[in-house]
């Protein structure tokens, strides 16, 4: 996905992402961030390692693309922690804005983390706390 030199200007160093493995997930997930639900999101640590997506940095703004690689937000990420699943605190699953419970979350990102790449509950991730910076829609 190429971004545009307007977008490479205002956001210099900015990467690029998109949330979830679906289509529905992708507009899901950006729906939430644009009503303010949905603040942290995470990954597993084996998908930034060894050449894999960039590692979130607080203070960098990034851009979130839809399902198509259009350009549909921009966040700034405010915070990152590299947590085992089992240990992820309620406060950040609520935060992820996907689930009204801790037992929720754990339900849903277990199914999505075997239907990419595997599942331990001693799996190490990247809980990354951010905000809203622009809307591109």
């Amino acid at each position: 996905m190429t971004v545009s030199t307007d977008l490479e200007r205002r956001y210099p160093g900015a990467e690029t992402f998109t949330f979830g493995d679906s289509r529905a997930l992708c507009d899901e997930l950006l729906a939430l961030v644009r009503s303010g639900v949905k603040t942290a999101t995470c990954g597993a640590l084996r998908d930034f390692e060894a050449g894999g997506e960039a590692m979130p940095e607080p203070g960098r703004r990034d851009i979130a693309l839809d399902w198509d690689g259009r350009p549909a937000l921009v966040i700034e990420t405010l915070s990152v922690e590299i947590l085992r699943w089992c240990d992820v605190p309620e406060d950040f699953a609520l935060a992820e804005g996907e689930d009204d419970s801790l037992d929720g979350w754990r339900y849903g990102h277990e199914r999505y983390f075997r239907r990419n790449g595997g599942f331990d509950p001693e799996m190490m991730l990247v809980c990354e706390r951010f905000r809203l910076i622009e809307d591109l829609a």
